[in-house]
This record gives structure tokens, C-alpha cells and sequence, in this order.
């Protein structure tokens, strides 16, 4: 039917306990998001449970008609970067409120090949909890850094005085599609983006954690 978006969902058989995850299929350009569907059945009472999951394909946005912020059930956990501040207190930040960022797109050259990647620029996720910025931090700032941490451990510095736009202006990014298209499994669902580096050690794949730090 013209106009209409159609995901066909093909589930496995529950046996027992098991939790079974089921195949998905979704046709491309489903408004940039993915269902995903779990079954559960327990054996002692034999219930059948269905948890449909609006869930996300990069963004984590419905970018059609009816924008709306997915709803996941309490077992279902977003995927999220735990922010930390300079304060300790710490935010996780979902692909959902990278959203209500301003949106950015960078060109770059990744191995030899020109891509484009879509996502934020990282100062704006630091936005979101205290900064050693303004009058206050003038003699301290210069001793804060930012470590960045990934899924497998990998780990990364940046030197606060590369964030803050009263040192320099540098672009750093945090991204959730690459050529228009969300990120592998092995670099996103999140990937800092450090355009103009002649190495490519700070291009943080599947980031989990951004955490702000003084030096002693």
C-alpha cells in the first residue's frame, strides 16, 4: 500500500526458561528505527510474555510523523554514555537526548576512504553536567582532562583546554551514523569522531563513558 512502512517479525519457540531472541526484519528507511520483540516464557506457570520494544536504529528517534521518545519496560535498558562532571555527579545520555542536540554532519577521511558521519558535537553532550568553565576555573581550568571509555576496555584522554572554545577551536564528535547508515555493531551504537589528526587513536569506537577529571 502506498505510503506504508511494514516490519515483518519472525520469532523463534520459547522452550522453558530460555530467553530466545527473535530474527527481524525491517525494511530500510522503517523511519530510522527498529522494533525488537522478546519472547519469555517461564516453566513454572507456562505464561507467555511479549515485551515489544520501540527501540533504535542510531539515533534512537522517530524521525516520521509523530515524533516520540521510545518507551522501553524496566528490563529493557537503552543504550546509554554515563557523563560524569567535574562534580561527580554523573548523567547517562541516550541516543534519544542526543536527538534534542543540534544535529552535525562532518566529512572526513577514515583509512584512505572519505565518509561522512552524522551525530553532536561532544561539547554539547558535556553540556549536560558541570564544566570547569567561566571566571571561576580562569587559573584551574588547564588542569581538567576528559578520559573517554569503550566497550573492550580502550581508552582515551583529551586535555580540557582541547574542549573549551575560550583555548581553541576544536571540533570533536560524538556519532551515531556513518554514510547515512547507523553504525556496525563493533563501532557504534556510539563513535568519537576527531577530525584532523594525523592518527586515528582518539576515533573512540562503541563509547560507553565520558568522565571529566582534575589533575592532581
Amino acid at each position: 500500500m502506498p505510503g506504508k512502512q511494514i516490519a515483518v517479525v519472525v520469532l523463534a519457540a520459547a522452550e522453558g526458561p530460555r530467553l530466545i531472541l527473535p530474527r527481524l526484519f525491517v525494511p530500510e528507511n522503517l523511519y530510522n528505527y527498529r522494533q525488537e520483540v522478546f519472547m519469555n516464557r517461564t516453566a513454572s506457570t507456562s505464561v507467555l510474555t511479549f515485551a515489544a520494544v520501540v527501540g533504535l536504529q542510531a539515533q534512537g528517534i522517530l524521525t516520521g510523523p509523530g515524533k516520540r521518545e521510545p518507551i522501553f519496560p524496566p528490563e529493557i535498558v537503552p543504550p546509554a554514555i554515563a557523563v560524569t562532571g567535574i562534580k561527580g555527579m554523573t548523567v547517562n545520555v541516550t541516543a534519544w537526548d542526543l536527538s534534542k542536540l543540534p544535529q552535525q554532519t562532518v566529512k572526513v577521511t577514515d583509512h584512505g576512504n572519505p565518509v561522512t558521519f552524522e551525530g553532536v558535537l561532544l561539547k554539547d553532550v558535556l553540556s549536560q553536567v558541570a564544566l570547569p568553565a567561566g571566571e571561576k576555573f580562569h587559573a584551574t581550568a588547564a588542569s581538567y582532562y576528559m578520559v573517554v571509555a569503550a566497550k573492550d576496555g580502550y581508552r582515551a584522554t583529551f586535555a580540557w583546554a582541547e574542549l573549551d572554545s575560550t583555548f581553541m577551536d576544536k571540533a570533536v564528535y560524538l556519532v551515531t551514523k556513518r554514510d547515512g547508515k547507523p553504525l556496525s555493531e563493533t563501532d557504534g551504537p556510539f563513535e568519537l569522531v576527531v577530525p584532523g589528526e594525523k592518527r586515528a587513536g582518539r576515533w573512540v569506537r562503541q563509547v560507553t563513558e565520558l568522565e571529566l577529571r582534575q589533575a592532581n
